[in-house]
């Protein structure tokens, strides 16, 4: 669900990064800190906001950095009773995609963290913590009855009086140039490689015979997906591609990439009534932003939150 698209992750976020002249802020040892805010049996330090004034002001930002850390310490806590769990390395993916989409090294972003007071932990503690609400939000929209099953979006059409729309299906290849971490000097070479490809791509049935003599290529078969369901990143170059072509060339984590379009053709069935009204309904749905805070709200007034 793209409710959430204006939260943090899901291609990262427009933090302000000043490379130049930042302060170097030595941060107090952890063990020197002091208890200030117990929200339901969690305590939250000093250091702890001091880390998310530091980071409130690397984003040029205004806000109370208490008062965000009590959020965080409220909607973790939700995020426990649901059952919801961000791993490590899907921490570890966001940062480095962070890191990437600001273009530089993690080394960089690592020295950046630690030069502004923000620390890598700080921050990635805040990316695991916006990544398992985006998925609160998802669960909460879904449990108000979000979506609706093939049947009943056809069952709604035909009350209304409407025939089944029609949508592009397509069918798709994914071909992977992988460059990587630690090769990134090598970007230009495969780049070169990749557009080459791409120029010759003309179906999926020659791909992998093109693909034999080049190093660490992928050729992924994506298979069939009607145009509501393409990702939202590649989505506008599959479309305006076209069948037997291919779309530009992108950098990703993985190194560069690019999509061919197999074949495409119109299609009307119950599963495209499902997802054309399925969008309908989330354009009227409540801003991200604002169910986000309802919701917050909601976990505050059942909490304990006590003040030391």
């Amino acid at each position: 669900m793209k409710l959430i698209r204006k939260q943090l992750i899901s291609t990262g976020f427009a933090l302000l990064v000043a490379f130049a002249a930042l302060p170097v802020i030595h941060a107090a040892p952890a063990s020197a800190s002091e208890i200030k805010y117990v929200v339901n049996g969690v305590p939250i330090t000093s250091y702890d906001i001091q880390r998310r004034a530091a980071f409130i002001k690397l984003q040029r930002s205004k806000g109370s950095a208490s008062e965000q850390m009590i959020d965080q310490a409220l909607r973790m806590a939700e995020v426990k009773r649901l059952n919801i769990r961000v791993t490590d390395q899907e921490v570890d993916q966001a940062y480095a995609r962070f890191a990437q989409g600001n273009k530089m090294q993690l080394k960089q972003l690592d020295g950046i963290m630690a030069q502004s007071g923000v620390t890598k932990q700080h921050f990635k503690d805040f990316i695991r913590a916006q990544m398992s609400w985006n998925q609160a939000l998802s669960a909460r929209a879904r449990g108000g009855g979000g979506r609706m099953t093939e049947q009943e979006a056809v069952r709604k059409m035909l009350q209304q009086g409407g025939a089944k729309p029609s949508a592009t299906e397509y069918m798709l290849q994914q071909v992977i140039f992988v460059v990587p971490p630690g090769e990134k000097g090598s970007m230009g070479k495969r780049k070169q490689e990749a557009e080459a490809m791409r120029a010759r791509f003309n179906s999926c049935e020659t791909t992998r015979q093109f693909a034999k003599g080049l190093l660490d290529v992928t050729v992924r078969d994506i298979g069939r997906k009607l145009a509501p369901e393409l990702p939202s990143d590649w989505a506008d170059a599959i479309k305006k591609a076209g069948a037997g072509s291919a779309t530009p060339v992108r950098q990703t984590e993985r190194g560069l990439e690019f999509i061919g379009i197999c074949s495409s053709r119109e299609v009307s069935d119950d599963r495209v009534a499902q997802l054309v009204l399925n969008g309908e309904n989330k354009s009227g749905d409540q801003n991200a932003d604002q169910i986000s805070k309802t919701y917050t709200e909601e976990l505050r007034k059942k909490a304990r939150i006590v003040e030391r």
